[in-house]
């Protein structure tokens, strides 16, 4: 056997046979001759080149430490030959692996999820993964006597009384005190969100108030995680007062709740209440993520009874249209949408249930599971390391749950059926939708790199609206990219007025500007937010009492 565990006799052939029939058997697919046998070859020249080096290194000693490439893999591994070889290995076979995945017959959704599978795979076996194999690891063992693995066995007994892995050291932070303190009030709440109102922090503000909408799949306070890069208070800067929905986090007494339910006691509540606290007929708006989904088709419902209450309507990495929703396609079929409605929704034979809030979180983490899982694996159980503090991981596992039918719903008609863009096909609230009978100037904002909303995907909305649009495109993922203050100095993005039929021209025709989105978006607000008067003295008012200080009770609750 060589150091690869193929047969020497015929390596090719071995490799073909394990690896190959592996995947026929396995997953009834086949790849294409040509395809495998380049793939055999690109493998065998690996294995060799491999072989050879730590065949010298071993002999001689002469040969210079390999250049990894990994930086799972750092220098205790290159300086060490066994373990400079596993890595190296791992890295060729994970290559060999993706490189079949790609080339596997099939449909397109087919071939994506087996490779989705397969970095999956590739990405739980890698060994820095495992304490034997990870020379990192084992000379801190060492260095510190076994302490470290003491205080791994505590980290990791520590998470599996918390149900998932650490990310960030969560006792640093607490919702109210460091994370979520821009001042406001909870001036209105009913079953299903609290509004806040934030303290003016100008003498004058712009006769239109501004209510945000943020997805009720996590906590508000992404929008407000410190004073530096917080949107929130970044917008009462600007002189806007400000109202922000604080959903509700959903228990079991609010397992029926379904669409309707939210989007009529949701942002159309909202909307009313805050026209009614600040006497304006015209509001701005804005909707992060699902929270645009599901502001967008409040506007819709309204404008269907002739009613226009938005002066204005961001859209932050938003989906409307959902014909390429990047990596979250693979998880959405018939048959996955079907188990879910008849296990948590309304065709669940013991009743509708909640979608768990963990559930949600672990699935958005193996989207990156090496920077979200692995890594923390790593530090946490075989370094006995405690994680550093980090405001955008903690609201990253401050998970919210999810009512079955409502969650049903949204699966079925937009991931998976995409017909909330087809004017005129679904009804909600008694109400036919039509995206383009909403009267109000548009703003689209996505994320270059963002894996749950694809850019292009961002940009297909713009198409759906009739009134005067921008788009604006910024670097980063899907939320790094929308939180990225000024001050900071940050990235860049691109701007185009035009806005052509595919996402493609646009970019061609868009200019780089250095720094954040944040002044575009603040200067095309401003121009629809009125002129200027008194700000108010006190929150409320007009029949709407305090009734507790922001960031409130319902942003508290745990999943």
């Amino acid at each position: 056997m060589t150091p690869g565990g193929l047969s020497t006799d015929d390596p090719a052939q071995a490799f073909g046979k394990t690896v190959g029939q592996m995947w026929q058997q396995l997953a009834g697919l086949s790849l294409a001759p040509q395809a495998l046998q380049q793939v055999q070859a690109e493998y065998l020249q690996g294995v060799s080149q491999i072989w050879n080096q730590s065949l010298q290194k071993l002999t001689t000693g002469d040969a210079a430490e390999p250049k990894i490439g990994d930086r799972r893999f750092g220098t205790e591994w290159a300086a060490n030959p066994a373990s400079a070889y596993a890595a190296q290995m791992y890295l060729l076979n994970a290559r060999a692996l993706l490189q079949m995945a790609e080339n596997v017959q099939g449909d397109e959704k087919t071939r994506a999820r087996i490779r989705f599978a397969v970095q999956q795979w590739i990405d739980a076996s890698a060994p820095s993964n495992f304490l034997a194999f990870n020379p990192d690891a084992l000379k801190k063992a060492v260095d510190t006597q076994g302490e470290s693995i003491a205080a791994g066995l505590r980290n990791l007994l520590q998470d599996v009384q918390k149900g998932h892995v650490s990310q960030t050291d969560e006792s640093v932070f607490e919702v109210g005190r460091n994370i979520a303190t821009t001042e406001g009030s909870v001036v209105f709440e009913n079953e299903l969100f609290q509004l806040i109102e934030y303290k003016p922090l100008t003498a004058q503000v712009h006769e239109r108030p501004m209510l945000f909408v943020p997805p009720c799949i996590n906590k508000y306070y992404i929008l407000d995680l410190q004073p530096t890069n917080s949107v929130i208070r970044y917008t009462v800067e600007q002189g806007h007062r400000t109202f922000v929905v604080s959903w509700r986090n959903p228990d079991e007494s609010m397992v029926a709740k379904t669409w309707d339910d939210y989007i009529d006691e949701g942002p159309i509540r909202a909307i009313r209440t805050v026209q009614a606290i600040t006497g304006a007929k015209a509001i701005n708006t804005l909707g992060f993520c699902v929270g645009g989904t599901i502001l967008s088709t409040a506007l819709a419902v309204l404008a269907a009874r002739g009613e226009h209450p938005a002066q204005s309507v961001t859209l932050l990495t938003t989906l409307l249209d959902f014909e390429d929703t990047g990596v979250l396609d693979i998880f959405v079929d018939e048959a996955s949408v079907q188990v879910r409605e008849v296990t948590i929704g309304d065709q669940a034979p013991q009743g509708p249930g909640l979608l768990k809030g963990k559930e949600l979180a672990t699935t958005f983490s193996f989207l990156r599971p090496n920077d979200l899982v692995w890594n923390y694996v790593v530090g946490n159980y075989l370094k006995g390391e405690t994680p550093p503090p980090f405001d955008l991981l903690y609201w990253n596992g401050d998970s919210t749950n999810l009512p079955g039918p409502m969650y049903c719903w949204y699966l079925r008609h937009t991931y998976l059926q995409n017909e909330l863009k087809v004017p005129g096909r679904l009804t909600v609230c008694g109400e036919k939708l039509d995206l383009g009978k909403i009267k109000a100037p548009v703003f689209v904002y996505a994320s270059r790199e963002d894996h749950i909303v694809p850019w292009t995907a961002a940009y297909r909305s713009v198409p759906l609206f009739k009134g005067d649009r921008r788009f604006v495109l910024g670097a980063s993922g899907h939320i790094a990219g929308v939180i990225n203050p000024p001050a900071a100095g940050k990235r860049s993005h691109w701007i185009n007025r035009q806005l052509p039929a595919t996402s493609d021209a646009w970019l061609a025709g868009a200019t780089e500007k250095p720094g954040s989105w944040w002044p575009e978006w603040a200067g095309w607000l401003k121009s629809h937010a009125g002129k200027q008067v008194p700000a108010p003295k006190t929150p409320g008012g007009k029949g709407f009492k305090v009734i507790e200080p922001a960031p409130g009770r319902y942003v508290q609750a745990k999943a």
